[in-house]
């Protein structure tokens, strides 16, 4: 039975009526750490008639939801989350609160830690539990909160902790930890929380509000193929959709490539971009570098082509091919298309 005294939470956005598909991998990996240190996991839940997507959160892991509603949370703004978020944290005491890297937890995760006067890490891309000496103050800490991330440009992994502050707080990036399955029927305590809301928190209030739907979708896509700076040009990426349209799959692109203006950034992939696990991932022109290499690492087989033999993406590519990429992704494209007559 877990300890009522140690809690994870996640912050449970909300993406329409629907829970945010990186609140619900990080109650997957939640969940996974909870057992670990036999804690229970939290959701907290703001918004205005959101009381129906508590079923979600305990299917993918919560114990508990915490359900802070008010027509004036309808629409996120920072300072009345961040003070709902507070006072909650005031009196229950998390041990850890996860926040997915998007836009809303990018802004509302800074301002809760600097509220609470505690660390943040943001952009993580692996959270586990460890132990901590301290050799300066003499002191040893059991089952922190591991904090992993690339750091120095992403010439090193770093591993960050929080030793004396609660809660330990860090945000991850959509798609970096891997979603579980929801377990139907999984029930867990509903904690309707009413919070005080000032009539000075609402400086800034949100008139209407425009979404724009993404121009392709990474995170499902069984079949990946992107282009780096080797391709050259945005006229050249044509032969990258090509090979991509053959195949019945997604266009992919490096953060070299976006950056040089070749393919809008929904396509970019990598640590700054989409964090993808497609069954077949093929890299043309992509040197490597560690910030992509984090995105796409763990595609079921990854096939690289490139001008370098000594291109980092060989290191971790199942098939390399040494060549250029417009005279070999025709030929892939001739070789796929007589072998599926």
């Amino acid at each position: 039975m877990a300890d009522d005294h140690k809690k994870i939470w996640v912050f449970a956005e909300t993406d329409g009526q629907e829970v945010a598909d990186v609140s619900l991998e990080l109650l997957t990996k939640a969940r996974k750490l909870a057992d670990q240190v036999n804690a229970r996991v939290g959701s907290v839940l703001i918004g205005h008639d959101v009381a129906d997507l508590a079923d979600t959160l305990f299917s993918y892991g919560s114990d508990d939801v915490y359900l802070i509603q008010d027509p004036a949370l309808e629409a996120y703004t920072t300072l009345p989350y961040t003070h709902a978020f507070c006072q909650l944290a005031r009196q229950q005491e998390p041990d850890i609160a996860l926040f997915g890297a998007t836009s809303v937890g990018r802004d509302l995760a800074p301002r809760i830690a600097s509220e609470l006067q505690v660390g943040l890490t943001a952009d993580c891309t692996d959270l586990q539990i460890g132990s901590h000496e301290d050799k300066v103050r003499d002191k040893s800490y059991d089952e922190l909160l591991y904090q992993i991330r690339p750091a120095f440009g992403g010439n090193i992994i770093a591993t960050i902790v929080n030793p004396e502050t609660r809660p330990q707080m860090a945000t991850v990036r959509e798609g970096v930890m891997k979603m579980g399955e929801p377990e139907p029927g999984r029930s867990g305590e509903l904690h309707e929380v009413d919070v005080e809301l000032p009539g000075d928190l609402f400086a800034v209030q949100v008139q209407e509000s425009h979404r724009a739907e993404p121009r392709v979708d990474l995170k499902t896509a069984n079949i990946i193929v992107s282009g780096g700076a080797g391709v050259g040009s945005a006229e050249d990426f044509e032969l990258i959709y090509t090979l991509a349209n053959t195949l019945g799959g997604e266009v992919g692109a490096s953060r070299a490539a976006v950056d040089a203006g070749y393919i809008h950034k929904d396509h970019q992939v990598g640590q700054t971009g989409t964090t993808v696990r497609p069954k077949l991932y093929i890299a043309c022109g992509i040197s490597g570098a560690v910030q992509h290499r984090a995105g796409m690492e763990d595609a079921g087989t990854i096939v690289a082509v490139n001008t370098d033999p000594d291109a980092p993406i060989f290191d971790i590519a199942h098939y390399g091919i040494v060549g250029d990429l417009n005279e070999v992704v025709p030929m892939l494209i001739d070789a796929y298309k007589e072998n599926t007559k």
